[in-house]
């Protein structure tokens, strides 16, 4: 210790830093709003949700984010937001950890070498003093709908005379926009909707998948799929598709064709409603398929919709933009929100030396441009280069210069929905870093170097409401919306009919698709959505290569084999899958794994299928080769890691509208040697019921248990010991025929009223409460694991080490991880049993709140995390002791059963069936 330093002041120093570091994690200065009410003081270990807006796609999603004692825990839907409409997504969901990563970007950087900003402030000048004398001035970002950031591109605009702004979209459908082009003679965004539609047919399409439009969409299908008693009416839904989809899954036929032959219906179908073009070579029964189909979408004037997805070329999209108009479809279209030139004009323009200054921001354009892009050697070409980004990643580190974002949670900002609503984000917490956020980074370029984020949203909606402004402006930040915002659809006239040219043909063709999960690759360091199985394939950590058995035969590759794709001189290396639901000659592959600077999670996971692309074929690669090589650990799937025993239609039941028969009669329960329980003392007696017909599979729930409940994650090396620790699963069940339909099944714990767990337990930790819930004592538990093997339903988790506690996988034991951790629920050792818990901690929390306004619980008091992600509403929970509570009505359907209930168990989660609607005219999927 210093001589000038005694042990008082050395303690008066320690104090000081440790309240600064407390301080960091407070909330923001500005003036937030909570969605209820801002309470008088903040009450410790009592959460607060404020309304914000997330990004994806550059689209935003609303949200209410609780935050306890200023540190974001937990995200739900915002339900007054248009376009989340109170659900969420498995990207919502995990942003909570991207918030907390310690591998994002926490310091500016030149030339890979940490500095501070003023260095980079003082490179910058030069820049902006050429900047203003006309040197070339290069903006590249991601997709943009926020309306600050669009006014502030176009102060760069004016200000600027040789400036330009570039988009960069990795998941951006070309064939799409160039065909509204063929259709109408410009650019048109159209935006579906799904909850007015009865008869749909997508071509390659996949509306549920994942996206913006996801939850929008979701929700608008289970609309026109949500039978009840006295009410068994649905929409119908055909999916001619090369390869799985989501929407598929959900389908209630599945055609499964050859890219080509999916534009070739599509001619089949426009001549089904009178377009004078040449009859397409299909052969005789899918001829007779298609006719159906024609015939009932020509029934259904005004509800019916036809969609095209991204592998399908312009003249198709074209062509689908003719159908919908002939069938007064139920589709709004808007004009494009910006007019940003594209990345391979970008390229040229470095290439051609026209760029002195270059940023690059929020986007990742060395990772995911098409594999024949330049755009790589490209930057390294400009004079200047920045980039502005969450990670110091594979585009980072070809910029001269590096500054870190802000994340979302920490920023004031506005974004648009899908549907064009706008709405506010609102910091839940202080920059964990030095970061800025993109508002504030064009605000210096335009002169404003010390413009806060708070006053740059505001200067951008007080020109537009005047003297009112201060009531909006607390009214957007209360609601979470802005409500009237949204632009108003326009009427894009009569389409042109197109020409339709052949599709090529050699070799296999390669579809793409956004991961699940990981989306563009962007989520690729978020260990929750790494290990969250995926919907139709189960696969966590990595991608595979789907192959059809007839070409897996040909090339002589099983299930794991390494399968090498190539397309010129670019190839990529993946295991194999068996798909029965890839056509023949297709093979598929998601995007956004084998990223090379991720982070410590997400680096070298997967096989990159980027590199396959090329800048004319994004979606459908033609002309693949595909050979068998040595070697390959194969791929993790939890698929049957936790599966029940039974015969499918008895764990599943699935029946057709017209053929539907009550399941709840004769489900007496059997003899049982178990004692009864008494809850004629209970305040309630909690239930769950799952509409099975309703899931689509998306994982929003499982990813939302995850975050509540402090779920641990375990890596890929556990996962392949089958020692996954997911509370909550979501069953795939192939519903049989050649359809390749898929049911889904939610299996969370079942609470049985006569739990075979309980009784096996030999220290009680397994134990009955007296409202029906079967909970489990942590402290008491001493891992025999007993209970495990006497569950049927396979939903206990045992913690072979600590997971969460010590032992954690990677970086997630990280000291910045720890607030990530819900203060609500136990965080358990190593040897502890674990399970779902019907998020007791929110039961207890509802509780104590009904007995401060001495009422009893009310029906929506209590809801689970996995019931408010979902964005169809399959799940419900309350209340069977009130007889007018939903679980109860529910109970009374006619497709309601127990899974597994002819053991006696009781349980407390049950089911209602799966149905479909398919076509009497229709028989099969056929090829």
């Amino acid at each position: 210790m210093s001589p000038d330093l005694s042990r008082r002041n050395a303690l008066k120093l320690l104090a000081a830093n440790m309240a600064a570091l407390v301080a960091g994690c407070g909330k923001p200065p500005e003036h937030i709003l909570p969605y209820v009410h801002m309470p008088e003081r903040l009450t410790p270990g009592v959460p607060l949700q404020f309304a914000t807006t997330l990004p994806l796609g550059g689209y935003g999603r609303g949200v209410l984010c609780s935050s306890v004692e200023g540190r974001p825990i937990k995200v739900s839907g915002n339900p007054l937001h248009p376009a989340s409409l109170g659900a969420t997504d498995v990207f919502a969901e995990a942003d909570v950890l991207g918030l907390y990563d310690p591998d994002r970007s926490q310091a500016c950087r030149q030339d890979g070498g940490l500095c501070a900003w003023e260095e980079v402030e003082a490179a910058l000048r030069p820049r902006l003093d050429a900047i203003r004398g006309g040197a070339g001035f290069r903006l590249l970002t991601g997709p943009i709908s926020s309306p600050t950031l669009l006014r502030l591109i176009e102060e760069l605009r004016r200000k600027s005379s040789n400036f330009r702004w570039h988009i960069h979209d990795p998941l951006e459908d070309s064939a799409a926009r160039q065909g509204s082009v063929l259709a109408f003679g410009k650019p048109l965004f159209f935006l579906p909707r799904l909850g007015e539609v009865e008869v749909l047919a997508t071509l390659d399409a996949d509306p549920l998948g994942p996206g913006p439009p996801q939850i929008f969409h979701a929700r608008g299908f289970s609309q026109r799929r949500r039978m009840r008693a006295g009410e068994m009416r649905m929409s119908r839904v055909y999916a001619l598709q090369s390869a799985p989809t989501l929407t598929g899954a959900n389908a209630d036929h599945v055609v499964t064709l050859s890219p080509g032959d999916v534009g070739a219906a599509a001619v089949a179908l426009a001549r089904a409603l009178g377009a004078p073009l040449p009859e397409p070579k299909l052969t005789a029964a899918l001829q007779r398929k298609i006719a159906a189909i024609g015939r009932e979408l020509a029934a259904h004037p005004g509800h019916a919709l036809v969609l095209a997805g991204p592998s399908q070329p312009p003249d198709i999209h074209a062509l689908t933009h003719w159908i919908n108009k002939k069938l007064a479809a139920p589709i709004a279209c808007f004009n494009p929100s910006s007019d940003a030139a594209t990345l391979a004009e970008l390229a040229a323009d470095l290439a051609a030396g026209k760029v002195d200054t270059l940023l690059v921001c929020g986007c990742n354009p060395a990772y995911d441009a098409p594999g024949d892009s330049p755009i790589r050697d490209a930057i390294r070409k400009a004079r200047f280069s920045l980039h502005h980004g969450l990670y110091f990643d594979e585009t980072a580190s070809l910029c001269g210069w590096h500054v870190p974002e802000s994340h979302p949670l920490e920023a004031w900002g506005d974004l648009r929905s899908v549907e064009g609503t706008a709405s506010f984000t609102q910091p839940l917490i202080e920059p964990l870093y030095d970061t800025r956020t993109l508002g504030a980074l064009l605000a210096w370029f335009t002169g404003e170097a010390n413009a806060k984020d708070y006053d740059l949203v505001r200067a951008t909606w007080s020109a537009e409401k005047g003297a009112d402004f201060e009531a909006f402006w607390r009214k957007g930040l209360h609601d979470g919306v802005v409500a009237g915002s949204a632009p108003v659809a326009i009427d894009p006239g009569e389409p042109a009919l197109p020409k339709i040219e052949p599709p090529p043909d050699s070799g296999f063709a390669l579809r793409v698709r956004p991961d699940p999960n990981l989306y563009d690759g962007s989520f690729a360091n978020n260990a929750w959505l790494q290990e969250c199985p995926k919907p139709l394939t189960k696969e966590v950590w990595g991608n595979s290569i789907g192959i059809s058995p007839a070409d897996a035969d040909r090339v002589g590759v099983t299930n794991g084999d390494r399968l090498r794709l190539s397309t010129g001189d670019r190839a990529i290396v993946a295991p194999a899958r068996i798909d029965s639901g890839c056509a023949e000659g297709v093979l598929s592959l998601d995007l956004g794994h084998g990223r090379a600077q991720a982070g410590h999670i997400g680096t070298g996971i997967g096989a990159n299928a980027y590199a396959l692309r090329s800048t004319e074929a994004l979606w459908s690669i033609a002309g693949v080769e595909a050979r068998k090589e040595d070697g390959g650990p194969g791929f993790l799937s939890t698929q049957k890691q936790f599966e029940i025993d039974g015969d499918r239609e008895n764990i599943f039941p699935s029946e057709t509208l017209d053929r539907f028969t009550d399941l709840s009669a004769g489900q007496a329960d059997p003899p049982s040697l178990y004692p009864e329980h008494d809850y004629a003392r209970a305040d309630a007696r909690w239930a769950m019921v799952i509409d099975s017909a309703a899931c689509i599979g998306c994982n929003a729930c499982v990813v939302a248990c995850q975050v509540e409940n402090n779920v641990p994650v375990v890596g890929p090396e556990e996962i392949a010991r089958n020692r996954d620790m997911h509370w909550l699963r979501i069953d795939a069940y192939e519903l049989g025929g050649p359809d390749g339909r898929v049911g889904f099944q939610p299996v969370p714990c079942m609470h049985c009223e006569k739990a075979p767990c309980e009784r096996v337990c030999p220290v009680e930790a397994s134990v009955h409460d007296s409202e029906g819930l079967n909970v489990q004592v942590y402290n008491r538990c001493i891992g025999t694991r007993f209970c495990q093997a006497n569950c049927p339903y396979k939903v206990r988790r045992f913690n072979f080490f600590g997971y969460a506690d010590g032992q954690d996988f990677s970086d997630l034991g990280a000291q910045i991880m720890h607030a990530r951790f819900n203060p609500d629920v136990t965080v358990r050792a190593r040897g502890v049993m674990e399970k779902c818990t019907y998020c007791v901690q929110r039961i207890s929390g509802a509780r104590r709140e009904a007995e401060k306004q001495q009422r009893p619980l009310r029906e929506g008091d209590v809801t689970t995390a996995c019931q408010d992600a979902c964005p169809t509403r399959a799940i419900h929970f309350g209340d069977l002791a009130d007889r007018n509570s939903a679980v109860s009505r529910l109970r009374q359907e006619p497709r309601h059963f127990a899974l597994l209930g002819q053991l006696g168990t009781k349980p407390r989660t049950t089911y209602l069936a799966d149905v479909r609607n398919p076509n009497p005219e229709m028989e099969g999927g056929g090829k």
